[in-house]
């Protein structure tokens, strides 16, 4: 394929993939609304204390592997060696389904033990319901990476609304069915749960279709090859092919622990900050004379301003991706004015859309919580948990323009320390200042996080940075945003 080709596909691929991803969270993150309609606040706070949990071990157990296998199975194919990138991922399928199946019987059979760490025994179905997704995800996971790795970004597109669409319509008919049965909290949070597994099925099956149909045209595509070398050689056909395989199942193991650990290790800071409340903020509700059915209705009431503040970060997530090309090349020709310009221009367009988000949803915020939730409970932890928009954009862009220049395990490191002082802050806040302590730690630590790539990216991009001439320039677009939220909360 010619360079300008190889080239228009990438970009193609990479917008399929973007698009896709961009739709996949925003059902993932619309669906908590119903969920807290439907189920209520107890529902809600189980819901919500499983899943950051569920999402750490689905980072170790289908995350980090896969994209090994993008990148080798991209390096065969281009040596030409396609058996071994068949070879790749049917040894990475069995490690991989295999590992899945081992944690998921582990977080099944230890639900009673994580319940007692997180503090309360309600999770306990939620958990073992959960653990029924590690059947499916890891295999759906690595055949996405084999795509990848070919650059046809469509059957992972395809697999992953799928499976969000699924996940989302199977919990909500379960929901519907075990509230008309009168189910009990905790086994409606656990319904919602198995959403995950049935999500991760018919994600299988898409991917299983896929694969299917590109065995069959591999298997066409080589059987004319050795036709073509057989004529061409004047040979029989006991000539060994081209693509035959140099490898042995060792070396490719090898190579996928190598690439895949470090990966699966710089992912697992993202859901941290998440986990810190997870296994910190029902116990210190049930500490402050709260009772566990008490305190996970508070937690739910927590989580209300979560869905809406991740919207913002994850437009920033989306637009961050069109800066860490322009920069890399840059950096790569040594153009550091230019690098500095980017930066600089990114930093003031994010901060903006941050601010701006945060200032909007604070202001909104009791309006916005009796729309949603049905009733103002928890209106001024919103309101905290709102300006956590402006330090998560923030920490966001800096962390895309910190890979853009080639600097990928710091944000990682950032987050760890952000999650360290989340930590430190709920155990001090929380027992003062209950669900709104939460609130404030979490701000905190969105904010050190960008804090700390700002400090890194001032250094390393050349960018000085007048952070007190950002916010001036900020502060009037701030309070026309805030004078029109106001207006339009009390029309």
């Amino acid at each position: 394929m010619k360079p300008d080709q190889t080239g228009a596909r990438l970009l193609q691929g990479a917008f399929i993939l973007s698009a896709a991803a961009l739709l996949s969270k925003l059902i993932g993150t619309l669906q908590k609304i119903p969920l807290q309609n439907m189920g209520g606040d107890a529902v809600f706070g189980i819901y919500n204390t499983v899943y950051p949990f569920y999402m750490m071990i689905i980072t170790i157990a289908a995350v980090g592997f896969p994209a090994a296998v993008s990148k080798y199975v991209a390096e065969y194919e281009a040596e030409g060696r396609t058996e071994d990138g068949h070879r790749l991922l049917r040894l990475s399928s069995a490690s991989l389904v295999l590992f899945g199946l081992i944690l998921g019987l582990l977080m099944y059979v230890c639900a009673p033990w994580i319940g007692m760490w997180i503090g309360s025994s309600q999770v306990v179905p939620a958990l073992r319901a959960g653990a029924l997704a590690l059947a499916f995800v890891p295999w759906m996971s690595v055949l996405r990476g084999y795509f990848q790795g070919l650059h046809n970004m469509v059957p992972t597109a395809i697999s992953q609304i799928t499976e969000q669409v699924v996940r989302v319509g199977v919990m909500i008919v379960l929901l519907l069915y075990m509230i008309q049965a009168g189910a009990d909290a905790d086994v409606i949070a656990a319904g919602a749960l198995l959403g995950t597994a049935a999500g991760g099925a018919a994600g299988l099956v898409v991917m299983g279709l896929y694969w299917r149909k590109h065995l069959r045209a591999t298997r066409s595509k080589g059987r004319g090859k050795v036709d073509h070398e057989i004529r061409a050689a004047g040979m029989n056909e006991t000539r060994v092919p081209a693509d035959v395989s140099r490898e042995g199942a060792g070396v490719l193991l090898g190579r996928l622990l190598a690439y895949g650990i470090p990966v699966c290790l710089s992912l697992l800071a993202v859901p941290l900050i998440g986990l810190v409340d997870t296994f910190t903020v029902p116990r210190l509700l049930t500490s402050g004379g709260l009772g566990e059915a008490a305190a996970m209705a508070e937690f739910g009431v927590y989580n209300r301003g979560l869905p809406l503040v991740q919207l913002v970060t994850m437009l920033a997530t989306s637009l961050s991706v069109l800066f860490i090309p322009a920069l890399a090349e840059a950096k790569f020709k040594g153009e550091s004015g230019r690098v500095a310009s980017q930066t600089r221009m990114a930093l003031r367009w994010f901060w903006l859309i941050g601010m701006t988000a945060s200032v909007g949803l604070a202001v909104l915020a009791e309006p916005i919580n009796v729309m949603l939730y049905e009733d103002a409970a928890g209106t001024v932890t919103m309101q905290v948990i709102a300006f956590t928009a402006a330090g998560g954009t923030l920490s966001t862009i800096t962390a895309a323009l910190l890979q853009g220049i080639g600097i990928v395990k710091a944000p990682a490191v950032h987050l760890l320390a952000a999650a360290g002082l989340k930590l430190l802050l709920n155990l001090l806040l929380v027992p003062q200042f209950g669900i709104t302590g939460a609130a404030i730690a979490g701000v905190a630590a969105h904010l050190t996080a960008a804090a700390l790539n700002l400090a890194l990216l001032s250094r390393s991009a050349g960018a000085r940075l007048d952070a007190g001439g950002m916010l001036a320039r900020t502060l009037p677009v701030l309070a026309a945003v805030a004078l029109a939220a106001w207006g339009a909360g009390e029309a």
